[in-house]
């Protein structure tokens, strides 16, 4: 058996845990492959993956999963997430659950779903100068507190609107309990065909959020009045600038796998994360 383990450095808990687990691995005949957060934040990024990796344990937040996510690019290697961060929608269970949930994938007793994700170009005089994968979403914004952001949208090439105010998020339905969320949109199964469209504190009140199929293609540029530069971020973890003349696109690419357990389903992990529980009054 053959694993990878891409742990939360900044946590010297997380890391004491880690090595831990490390050796409890090899007792049961396990080659690990370990990885930090800071291996993919700051280039040059490690080497892909190998091919025979039969999972990747994530110990840490969501900003290590989509690192984690980021690292097996487009290859079919399942990711399990771990949760010892401040924010885990992309966990699997708990730290507390580690081991557990360990012995449960070397029985087998799992599954694998599949998370939509898509790809985000930025094309500059007709060339590529920009190209990541989302698996939660893409944020199109101001670069400072002045101006206003106008983005033209159009939805397989059809003009649908300009989005007037501080930003637009393009989410996918994981990415709809991240950012997308927070700024009003809808909380999305994360197994649904669709795409979000939700407008960060819109200038226009008839701007609202939308949801359109996965299959579509979006493309967006800055409309003539816009404040210019506006900054594209990718799971708030890659940056480029946009200007005036620039295209982005934005279009479904390969998945991302992820480990689940029998005991578990999503919306146990929504209503821990959200905090739901029963009547109040």
């Amino acid at each position: 058996m053959k694993v990878g383990v891409v742990v939360k450095e900044s946590d010297p808990d997380v890391i004491k845990v880690s090595e831990e687990f490390g050796k409890w691995l090899e007792k049961q005949g396990a080659e690990t492959v370990f990885r930090t957060k800071k291996d993919f934040d700051n280039p040059p990024s490690p080497v892909s993956p190998p091919e025979d990796l039969q999972i990747i344990f994530v110990l840490g937040g969501d900003g290590t999963f989509l690192s984690a996510a980021r690292w097996v690019g487009k290859k079919k290697i399942p990711l399990m997430g771990i949760k010892f961060g401040d924010v885990g929608f992309l966990a699997e269970t708990e730290g507390a659950r580690l081991y557990e949930a360990a012995r449960k994938f070397i029985k087998g007793e799992f599954s694998v779903e599949t998370r939509m994700r898509f790809n985000v170009s930025l094309i500059r005089k007709e060339k590529t100068v920009f190209s990541q994968l989302a698996l939660n979403e893409a944020v199109i914004g101001k670069s400072g507190p002045a101006g206003l952001s106008r983005i033209d949208i159009e939805i397989d090439n059809y003009f649908l609107t300009t989005y007037s105010g501080d930003g637009l998020i393009i989410s996918t339905p994981t990415g709809s309990t991240a950012y997308s969320l927070a700024s009003g949109g809808p909380v999305v199964h994360p197994v649904m065909e669709a795409m979000l469209l939700v407008p960060i504190c819109p200038f226009t009140l008839t701007n609202r959020p939308l949801i359109i199929h996965d299959e579509s293609i979006i493309s967006a540029k800055l409309s003539g009045k816009s404040a210019e530069p506006l900054k594209l971020s990718v799971d708030g973890q890659k940056e480029a600038d946009i200007y005036r003349d620039d295209v982005i696109i934005i279009k479904k690419s390969n998945p991302v796998h992820l480990v689940t357990l029998p005991d578990q389903t999503y919306f146990d992990v929504l209503k821990t994360r959200l905090k739901w529980s029963g009547e109040r009054i």
